[in-house]
């Protein structure tokens, strides 16, 4: 296990952070709380939530992954012994303040709420989930439409919201601050106005990376070396997509396929790549699973790869990727496929 430091705040974690999305849908409570021991018995110490979460969210299940945290650190009272992120929702969810996005007032509220259900009085990271504005990220690429933003707006937005981060540092509430589902542009906007008005630094941005995601590797990954914004890598095997589970039409029974009745990253053009990727694990005597979150380890952009599991024993797979690191040979060949098919979803 390597330890990375967020940013410029000289909080220090695990490059592998515990993700809690299905725990209140897919998983149990006492499921959560086994894949938490299980993680920190394996030198895990970063643990990441959000108040949507569990996922897909809904007026039932959002905030239900932050009470099961809570009930954990109650009963085992180790809140000190984690480094732990949330989020507040980015807007357009009916349910979560009537869909509205982030401003003074429900970025507080959100906050305080969370703190709740988190059974702490503070979070070490907190992230808005996603750019209230637009963005590129699940799936929107085919629809982004920058053009149509008012810039005045949001930057107005962002000034709102960055402030009020401000008071809640100022009041120990929260230790950090990080962007989730980011681009280049609006991370840059955040770190501009922070610097104009001494307020809180963008430490992090959490975006979705893997073998056939890679679009933090230009733009992002310029910005993320010359700012110290580290990036906190989501769904590292495309949402299972790389385990090899949905290829040739399979729909496991308590996969994310079948709980969601859908899959929108499978498609002719990822199933390809993940043939490829798999027949390359196996030239190489590898773990495909294992060497998809060692290749998001090894880059050199990386603060923390998320990983998550809904059963201890997918956990116990992915965990063993931690003593794990690919060979020259390996990430050549990785690349070479990645040059074939740069996006396959």
């Amino acid at each position: 296990m390597q330890i990375k430091t967020l940013g410029r705040t000289g909080i220090s974690v695990t490059d592998i952070c515990l993700g809690t999305m299905t725990w209140g849908s897919q998983n149990t409570e006492a499921e959560g709380h086994d894949q938490i021991a299980m993680a920190r018995d394996a030198g895990i110490t970063f643990m990441d939530t959000a108040e949507l979460y569990a996922v897909p969210g809904s007026a039932e299940r959002s905030g239900r992954t932050e009470e099961i945290i809570g009930n954990w650190f109650a009963a085992h009272g180790d809140r000190d012994k984690w480094v732990l992120a949330s989020k507040i929702a980015g807007g357009g969810n009916a349910h979560i303040r009537g869909g509205a996005r982030p401003d003074a007032a429900s970025v507080r509220s959100a906050l305080e709420i969370s703190l709740k259900r988190l059974k702490t009085d503070y979070v070490d990271l907190y992230q808005v989930h996603w750019a209230a504005r637009g963005h590129y990220h699940f799936e929107n690429y085919w629809s982004y439409a920058p053009h149509k933003q008012n810039t005045a707006d949001v930057l107005a937005n962002i000034t709102e919201v960055l402030e009020t981060l401000g008071d809640l540092v100022k009041e120990g509430k929260v230790r950090a601050i990080g962007l989730s589902n980011e681009t280049t542009w609006g991370i840059a906007q955040w770190l501009r106005i922070a610097d104009q008005m001494g307020l809180p630094r963008v430490a992090t941005v959490q975006n979705e990376y893997n073998l056939i995601r890679r679009m933090f590797d230009h733009d992002l990954a310029e910005l993320s070396h010359h700012e110290d914004v580290g990036l906190l890598a989501y769904s590292p095997l495309a949402g299972g997509l790389l385990t090899g589970k949905y290829q040739d039409g399979a729909t496991p029974k308590g996969s994310r396929k079948d709980y969601q009745k859908g899959f929108w990253r499978l498609n002719p053009h990822s199933e390809e790549a993940v043939a490829r990727y798999h027949a390359l694990a196996t030239k190489h005597g590898l773990d495909p699973i294992q060497m998809a979150i060692a290749f998001c380890r090894s880059r050199p952009f990386m603060a923390s790869t998320i990983i998550g599991a809904t059963s201890t024993a997918q956990l116990q797979q992915v965990l063993g990727a931690i003593d794990l690191t690919l060979s020259p040979e390996v990430l050549a060949d990785i690349d070479a496929i990645h040059r074939l098919q740069s996006r396959p979803i």
